[in-house]
């Protein structure tokens, strides 16, 4: 067994596991372990299947939700950047943007791969407006400068119910698709636990700012939760699931105690 088989770095210091777990290195190696021989998300080995016109056109549809939201991640990674507090933080989000790139590019390849022509005008009118909407928030937050305020509305709402959504859609979904979407599960369940973490840390320096997250909570909750509840029927994802689309979120707002 290899020193990376056997390494653990929660026994690190705070410091030193903020060094280790927000680094380039530590973000090459997890990528490589689950990206590897795939090409735009998809296995060489896994063959397209037939999908019927119904199934087709609520896929393209739920694809293009998916592209919005990716979209509002990576603008708002971006400017989280040069609003991140530590240089930590900073290095993790210049490797949050490269994912929520790498994300919205597959998708958009998906989405031709299915015979969409023209992604961003079929992405325009499909998009569900309380997304849109979603996606004005959080890259407001990020003009005001409210690094707390917006790493909720990314990393802890946003990406929180992108990473329970599309596990859910996974299970369900074509191969090609189920390729393209274990990746980025990947990827979101790292972003939302860095989400949770950094809030977690500040919070319990100075819990005063929990009375305006609770605030940005209540008004960003309503654009995005039924948006996602949409896109889990649409995908046929099994109804006795769907629970864990709130279940797990509130979850998450529990242990920040924003509930």
């Amino acid at each position: 067994m290899s020193d990376a088989d056997t390494f653990d770095p929660h026994a690190l210091s705070e410091q030193a596991f903020r060094d280790e777990v927000h680094s380039f290195q530590f973000w090459f190696d997890s990528v490589e372990g689950y990206l590897i021989d795939r090409t735009y998300g998809k296995l060489d080995a896994t063959v397209e299947e037939q999908i019927d016109d119904v199934r087709r056109d609520r896929l393209i549809t739920t694809l293009c939700n998916y592209a919005v939201g990716e979209t509002a991640a990576l603008e708002g990674a971006a400017g989280l950047v040069q609003l991140a507090p530590d240089r930590n933080s900073k290095i993790f989000m210049a490797t949050q943007v490269a994912d929520e790139a790498r994300h919205l590019e597959v998708f958009l390849h998906r989405l031709r791969a299915l015979g969409v022509r023209d992604p961003g005008a079929v992405i325009e009118q499909r998009a569900e407006q309380a997304l849109v909407d979603f996606k004005g928030e959080l890259l407001g937050l990020v003009a005001q400068g409210d690094w707390q305020a917006a790493i909720f509305a990314q990393n802890v709402i946003l990406e929180t119910m992108e990473y329970t959504v599309f596990r859910l859609h996974a299970s369900t979904a074509d191969a090609v698709t189920k390729d393209v979407l274990a990746g980025v599960i990947s990827d979101e369940r790292r972003h939302a636990g860095f989400g949770e973490n950094d809030l977690g840390r500040s919070l319990a320096r100075d819990p005063s700012g929990r009375a305006h997250l609770r605030e940005i909570r209540s008004a960003l909750d309503p654009m995005v939760l039924g948006v996602f509840e949409s896109a889990l029927v649409a995908v046929g994802a099994p109804a006795g699931e769907h629970w864990r689309l709130a279940d797990e979120y509130l979850d998450t707002v529990e242990r920040l105690g924003l509930t």
